[in-house]
This record gives structure tokens, C-alpha cells and sequence, in this order.
């Protein structure tokens, strides 16, 4: 089994920047593809970035010139930079892998960091 834990959430102010990491743990798997989600307090649910094996990035257009999604393979861990951050980004971020092992490829989720924009 793979786990996804987020972390790096808080309290911004609008125009400022964060960081926010997810990382996997588990034993003998790989992760192919990383997402970065969010819900707002409104339940709204939204992919943001996706970055593939290969590092390919693809963005939605709401936060595209503003996010920028990273990965460390070598540590499992995918990044979210979030940079000119706005009220209207305060949401719960969650990221989900699409993990490969020997036996099975499956989908991963994490619980979500929280990120509040607010002066």
C-alpha cells in the first residue's frame, strides 16, 4: 500500500507565495503520474497541474503563469510552488498518484494540506 501525506499549507497573504509538498511512502512501487487538486470552501473540486513520468506539465487555466508542479523521484515527492496567490485560492489542496507495483497499478490520494489567503 502507498501513502500520500501533504504538508507546507497555512495561512498567506494575498499576493504572496507557498510551497506545498506531497510525499509518498510504501515499498517497491513507482509513481508514474503526479496531481495536484484542490476543494474550495465552496466544494469545488479542481485539477490543477498534472506532471508525468517523463515531467511533462500540463495546468489548468486558472493558476497556469502562477503554479508551478515539480517532482523528486528520487524521493517520491511531488511539489506544488504557488506564487501570486489570490482569496480565491484558498481551498484544501490534495494530491493523487497513479502508482505502478509488480502486481497492480492503482490510484493513490492524500488527505489534503489546508491554504488560506487572507490579509
Amino acid at each position: 500500500q502507498v501513502q500520500l501525506v501533504e504538508s507546507g499549507g497555512g495561512l498567506v497573504q494575498p499576493g504572496g507565495s507557498l510551497r506545498i509538498s506531497c510525499a509518498a511512502s510504501g515499498s517497491d512501487f513507482k509513481i508514474a503520474g503526479w496531481d495536484w487538486y484542490r476543494r474550495t470552501p465552496e466544494n469545488q473540486h479542481e485539477r490543477l497541474a498534472t506532471i508525468t513520468d517523463g515531467g511533462s506539465t500540463n495546468y489548468t487555466k486558472a493558476v497556469k503563469g502562477r503554479f508551478t508542479i515539480s517532482r523528486d523521484n528520487a524521493k517520491n515527492t511531488v511539489h506544488l510552488q504557488m506564487n501570486s496567490l489570490t482569496p480565491e485560492d484558498t481551498a484544501l489542496y490534495f494530491c493523487h498518484a497513479f502508482v505502478e507495483t509488480k502486481a497492480h497499478e492503482f490510484d493513490a490520494w492524500g488527505r489534503g494540506t489546508r491554504v488560506t489567503v487572507a490579509s
